[in-house]
C-alpha cells in the first residue's frame, strides 16, 4: 500500500488528483477528480513512466510493442517504454496514432513502430470512465494488423460502472478478453485519507452511487 500512497502524494503535489465539486464527461457529479493534462515537467513524466513500467514488469504481460491512444496516451506510452529500457533493460518499441490520417509524407494514421501480424500488444491510457477510447483503439489496432491486445494500462481504475452494471474495466475484460491493470484504484485513494475526512464519506456516497459490481 505504502507504493500505492506515494504514487497517490505524487498525483496530488502534481495537481493531477484533486478534490471539489466536478462533472464527468458522462454528465456525473463526482467529488475528485484526475487531470493527467497537469503532468507537465520532466519529472512528473519520468517519474510516471516508472510507475507505469514497473506495472507492466510486474503484471508479467509478454509484449512486442507499446502503444498510447492520441493525445494523453502518447506521452505515456513513450515515457513507459523509456522507463523499461532504463530500469528494466527491456527495449519494445512504442507507437501511437494520429487523430487525423495523413495524407502525405509517410502518410497514414500511425506513428512510430508498425505492427506486424502476430504481435501482442499492450495498451497505455491514462484513466478509462466509459471505456470508448479504448474500443477505438482495439478497432484501430485490429484494422492494422493481426495483432492481439494483451493488456490495458491505466494509472487510476475509477470503479464506476459502464454501460452495465460491470465497472467499465471488466466490461472491457469480458467484451475483448483483455487483462486491465491499474497503478490505483478508488478505493485506494480513499485509504489514503486521514480518519475522519469529509472528503471519505463523499467519495463513499459517489461510489454506492455508481460504483460497478
Amino acid at each position: 500500500m505504502q507504493c500505492k500512497n506515494d504514487f497517490i502524494s505524487f498525483m496530488a503535489e502534481a495537481g493531477v488528483l484533486t478534490f471539489g465539486d466536478f462533472t464527468t464527461k458522462s454528465g456525473r457529479k463526482t467529488p475528485y477528480f484526475v487531470n493527467t493534462g497537469n503532468y507537465k515537467t520532466g519529472m512528473h513524466i519520468s517519474t510516471l513512466g516508472d510507475y507505469y513500467a514497473a506495472l507492466v514488469v510486474s503484471s508479467g504481460e509478454k509484449f512486442d510493442a507499446v502503444y498510447g491512444p492520441a493525445y494523453k496516451g502518447i506521452t505515456l506510452a513513450a515515457a513507459t517504454a523509456a522507463s523499461l529500457y532504463r530500469n528494466h533493460d527491456i527495449n519494445i518499441p512504442y507507437f501511437f496514432n494520429r487523430k487525423e490520417v495523413k495524407d502525405h509524407g509517410e502518410g497514414g494514421s500511425i506513428i512510430g513502430y508498425k505492427p506486424k501480424d502476430g504481435d501482442r500488444i499492450i495498451i497505455i491510457e491514462d484513466v478509462v470512465t466509459a471505456g470508448t477510447a479504448v474500443r477505438e483503439s482495439l478497432q484501430l489496432l485490429k484494422a492494422i494488423a493481426e495483432v492481439t491486445v494483451n493488456a490495458l494500462f491505466v494509472s487510476v481504475d475509477r470503479m464506476e460502472r459502464g454501460t452495465g452494471e460491470k465497472s467499465t474495466l471488466d466490461e472491457l475484460k469480458a467484451e475483448f478478453s483483455i487483462n486491465v491493470y491499474s497503478i490505483i484504484n478508488a478505493r485506494d485513494i480513499i485509504d489514503s485519507l486521514p480518519e475522519g475526512d469529509e472528503r471519505i464519506c463523499k467519495m463513499e456516497e459517489y461510489l454506492a452511487k455508481y460504483a460497478g459490481i
